[in-house]
């Protein structure tokens, strides 16, 4: 890798960003290119106590993010539980997420150009990057343009339609302090509610082919309906991201000679959840470390051992979670009556939603805490009303204490 022209890097969102914070601070010299800069991205902006964690000066924006400590789960049949998360998340509007980690990355060195970049061409070793204003030189080529970004089919194939989700939501005006998430029957995503500081980003998301966008809006616009939300007032906002498939892991390339990929744009999205902030954080210190200590093939070895081996076992795990069925109902249905039911099951959903419980040792600790959690289950089954074929309460009282 040369050094005659600086690193470039393309897409200013949190990958971006924060790789060009990571270079310039190591004394490389970075172009970063976004049209937009900070914007109000689709999404629902939430941090994990994980990614606090691993980057403090998230957490030290306080002011800018609105730490949610209650979360609300609902199952396909309505069910509800609420619970205490131990580790709260923080939830950002993307707005201000982007403007943090943009101006990070100035106070940090980088040349950070608000431009679209229209065309890239290797040129011998370097890039050559054309923009709406004039052409650029890089002896490095970073892609951080998320889903969407229209450079990847020039050095890997487009992700295909099965490998996406598509999400439709609304930025609502108003406050709350509780997070929500609505399973769904017969749709491989989930309804959410993540409260920002001064209004609401309500979604819905789903795979791609599996159900229409504009059903997606409707279901979504019911149970806003239903559950007291307002769209007096409210943005509508439609977007793609990454869900791949385990066999597009497997498979999957993130940089070659000159190139890298991070964030979205590598499709480095959790299959189950939609969680795609934290691995845009670390993808991009993993790779910014690889340029920085001149090794940078070292970004493909560190990535699929922190981070790829986690999102292959979420991958495999996904279709069993949303359409497998487990104690004769449903995994969802399950996975709300157990949180209901066992507290070591609430600790141990808290601590998913926080991101400090990993897929990898998942199991070893639901065989851990399994007797408990079946005690109590099979305990909250006995209590369960009664019903019969039409839905009405057949006993009066619990059967099992006559």
């Amino acid at each position: 890798m040369t050094t005659q022209h600086p690193i470039a890097i393309v897409g200013g969102g949190p990958a971006g960003a924060l790789a060009g914070a990571l270079l310039a601070a190591g004394g490389r010299d970075v172009l970063l290119f976004d049209e937009k800069l900070a914007w109000e991205k689709p999404c629902g902006g939430g941090l994990t106590h994980k990614a606090l964690q691993q980057y403090p000066f998230l957490a030290e924006a306080g002011s800018k993010s609105n730490p949610v400590e209650h979360c609300e789960l609902i199952s396909p049949s309505g069910q509800r539980v609420r619970f205490h998360m131990q580790y709260p998340v923080a939830i950002f509007s993307r707005l201000a997420l982007n403007g943090l980690l943009l101006e990070r990355a100035r106070r940090a060195g980088v040349d950070v150009r608000q431009e679209r970049v229209k065309q890239i061409a290797r040129i011998s070793i370097d890039w050559q990057l054309v923009t709406s204003q004039r052409e650029y030189q890089a002896s490095y080529l970073m892609l951080a343009a998320g889903a969407r970004n229209p450079f990847r089919p020039q050095f890997l194939s487009p992700i295909a339609p099965s490998d996406l989700m598509v999400t439709a939501g609304y930025f609502i005006p108003g406050r709350s302090s509780l997070m929500q998430i609505q399973f769904l029957k017969g749709i491989t995503g989930y309804i959410w509610v993540f409260p920002r500081v001064d209004h609401v980003s309500a979604g819905i998301t789903g795979k791609m082919g599996e159900t229409s966008t504009a059903e997606l809006r409707r279901i979504l616009e019911r149970w806003l309906e239903e559950n007291g939300f307002h769209l007096d007032g409210a943005l509508f906002y439609s977007h793609i991201l990454p869900s791949f498939r385990t066999q597009t892991f497997e498979t999957l390339e993130v940089c070659g000679e000159g190139w890298a990929m991070i964030g979205d744009s590598a499709g480095l999205v959790d299959p189950i959840t939609g969680e795609g902030l934290y691995y845009a954080f670390r993808s991009a210190d993993l790779c910014a470390g690889a340029l920085l200590a001149g090794r940078p093939d070292e970004y493909r070895v560190l990535l699929e051992k922190e981070v790829l081996a986690e999102l292959k076992l979420a991958a495999r795990v996904s279709q069993r979670f949303y359409s497998g069925q487990i104690f004769g109902d449903s995994v969802l249905e399950r996975t709300v009556f157990l949180t209901a039911q066992s507290a070591s099951f609430r600790d141990l959903m808290s601590d998913l939603v926080a991101g400090i419980q990993g897929y990898r040792d998942l199991r070893a600790r639901l065989y851990r805490i399994l007797p408990s959690v079946m005690a109590k289950g099979m305990a909250g089954t006995l209590r369960r009303p009664w019903k019969s074929s039409s839905g009405r309460s057949r006993f009066a009282t619990d059967p099992s204490a006559e």
